[in-house]
């Protein structure tokens, strides 16, 4: 009988011995794992450890070895701005509208809106903005749309010291300038300097140029509002630049402007009661007008003369920032200006009338008028002190037998073509009882708040006593005021004067010309007081020659044009020296309302 033999059991200690094992593999792969990846992570901490060090050392070696470049030209060219006897803007020279102004001359409330709009922490920064920089460059990098919000200082580093290419390099160099720049310099001297750089649009760059291309004012001068409203528009001046003329752009920027305020009153820049009483400013037309060609003519004068005063070029004046103040009247140079171009008939047959028109004051040599052409862009040529005008018998009070003049008119009786200038100076010299004057556009010359000329008359005797009394009586007409007229006079003289306290003061005409009756070449008018000396002269060309203005003054004959164009700036000018009843009593242009200066037209030129 066999005997069947049984499959054997699995030993149950020999399966927990396996599960015992692989545990026990498990551990030891987990404990190799972790220390491998541990020494990974040290690894990789060692490997960002040594970068971040090396970064570090190269941003040190790099700050160390970036210098601060100096301003490019175009933030060191300025301009030269030339205004008028009451500092009113008269215009400017230069490549660039900008003027250089210490940051005392900006009003404090002006500095703090232009940090309330472009960077509130500008005076606890060091002169970065991380956040902004990192916007730029993933921006770059992305190709994404411009990021801003750099800081004040960034702006200055751009603005003047570097160019506006927009890449990784540039801004991380804009960025070690700005640092350095807020650690080597104070922060008024980082904000001067911004202020004098930064565009505000209308071609002005700067705060100075700023403040008159929008509000016709100095830096010095403007209001919180006014300061709130120019702040607002660094933002986007090119958009902003049309504020005044444009309803959207002028909405838009108000907005901005109550922005910029609301900001100032939070900081505690302005008190809640500025903020308050704070109303939109009115801006400056713009485009401007075409009224500043004419303006030229007095540009020039004075441009030259402020540069011989210097004793430098006139494009070394243009380029130095300096600002000209003149003599200019420039309310009645405008009105003359604007009276010359309503009184000039259209060209007739090709010949067109020219008209000079020049006042000084006698005895100082100040030029309040010099009208020199109706457009400067066709005609750069200035027929008030470069043009030769013929004498005629403007001159012939000044020749009369046994009247010696005195330097520099010795020579004038002689002269067949003086110039206006040339011209109303010999009566101005009458008007101020023989004491020639020289005359003189430019009163002072400051640069950067500093006064660098002052201006003094420049007189002397030309004639004594005696011989003003004998040109005056034969301006009068021979011996008196009643006797014949000095033959040739195309206007009968008549002198009026008023009482004014215990001085008497004589208002004297004279008119002369030369040629007569239709063949009038020119023709001359001065009328004068001891306040004023203004001289009008009409002569004509065609075609580059000499040619009879006879003809070519519309309704009036020439001389009576010329007198009754002499009168009405008189009046325009105040009539210095004619008030009271003699000013009722000159005679008026009862068509036009216009007057004469004491002054009776007679038929012939």
């Amino acid at each position: 009988m066999s005997t069947r033999r049984r499959a054997p059991r699995p030993r149950l200690h020999t399966l927990r011995t396996y599960l015992r094992t692989l545990r026990t593999y498990l551990r030891r792969a987990r404990t190799r794992l972790r220390r491998t990846r541990t020494r990974r992570l040290r690894r990789v901490l060692a490997a960002l450890l040594v970068l971040f060090l090396t970064a570090c050392a190269g941003l040190v070696v790099a700050y160390r070895m970036t210098g601060i470049p100096d301003p490019h030209p175009e933030t060191v060219s300025q301009s030269t701005v030339f205004v008028d006897a009451e500092g009113d803007y008269l215009g400017r020279r230069g490549p660039v509208d900008r003027q250089d102004i210490s940051l005392k001359q900006v009003p404090r409330h002006v500095q703090d809106a232009v940090i309330a709009a472009e960077n509130r922490s500008f005076r606890t920064d060091s002169g970065v903005a991380p956040t902004a920089i990192l916007r730029a460059a993933i921006a770059t990098v992305t190709g994404g749309e411009r990021q801003g919000g750099s800081t004040i200082t960034q702006q200055y580093v751009k603005n003047a010291l570097l160019t506006p290419e927009q890449s990784l390099s540039r801004k991380a160099r804009e960025a070690l300038i700005a640092v350095k720049l807020d650690r080597t310099r104070t922060k008024d001297d980082i904000l001067e300097g911004y202020l004098n750089t930064v565009y505000f649009g209308r071609g002005a760059a700067g705060v100075e140029s700023a403040a008159r291309n929008y509000f016709g004012l100095g830096a010095k001068e403007l209001t919180v509002s006014q300061g709130a409203a120019l702040a607002a528009i660094v933002n986007l001046p090119s958009y902003y630049e049309r504020a005044g003329a444009d309803a959207k752009v002028t909405g838009t920027l108000e907005r901005r402007w109550v922005w910029v305020l609301d900001a100032m009153a939070a900081s505690g820049a302005i008190s809640e009661r500025e903020r308050t009483d704070a109303r939109f400013p009115a801006f400056r037309f713009y485009p401007p007008g075409n009224t500043d060609g004419g303006r030229q003519y007095l540009i020039d004068a004075a441009s030259a003369e402020a540069a011989d005063r210097l004793g430098i070029t006139e494009d070394q004046l243009a380029r130095g920032g300096y600002k000209v103040h003149t003599t200019f009247d420039l309310g009645l140079q405008d009105e003359t200006a604007e009276l010359v171009r309503d009184r000039t008939p259209a060209d007739a047959k090709g010949a067109r009338l020219h008209t000079a028109v020049v006042a000084t004051v006698p005895g100082d040599g100040a030029v309040r008028v010099l009208y020199g052409g109706a457009d400067y862009a066709h005609q750069p040529f200035n027929d008030a002190v470069d043009g030769a005008v013929e004498a005629g018998t403007a001159t012939e009070p000044f020749t009369y037998a046994g009247i010696r003049l005195g330097e520099p008119l010795t020579g004038l009786p002689k002269e067949a073509a003086p110039t206006p200038m040339r011209l109303n100076s010999a009566y101005a010299t009458v008007a101020a009882g023989g004491t020639y004057a020289t005359p003189y556009t430019v009163t002072k010359i400051t640069r950067g708040g500093r006064t660098v000329h002052t201006a003094h008359p420049k007189t002397r005797t030309a004639m004594d006593e005696k011989e003003v009394a004998v040109v005056t009586e034969l301006i009068h007409g021979s011996l008196g005021p009643d006797a014949p007229y000095a033959p040739g006079t195309a206007v009968k003289p008549v002198a009026t004067g008023v009482e004014a306290g215990a001085a008497f003061l004589p208002v004297t005409s004279h008119a002369a010309g030369a040629g007569s009756g239709p063949g009038a070449r020119t023709v001359w008018q001065s009328v004068y007081s001891p306040r004023l000396a203004l001289t009008v002269a009409l002569f004509a060309e065609r075609g580059g020659k000499p040619a009879r203005v006879a003809g070519l003054t519309g309704e009036y004959p020439p001389a009576e044009h010329a007198a009754l164009e002499a009168g009405e700036v008189w009046r325009l000018a105040g009539s210095p020296g004619t008030e009271g009843p003699a000013a009722e009593a000159l005679p008026r242009d009862g068509a036009k309302g216009r007057t004469g200066p004491g002054l009776e037209p007679t038929a012939g030129p």
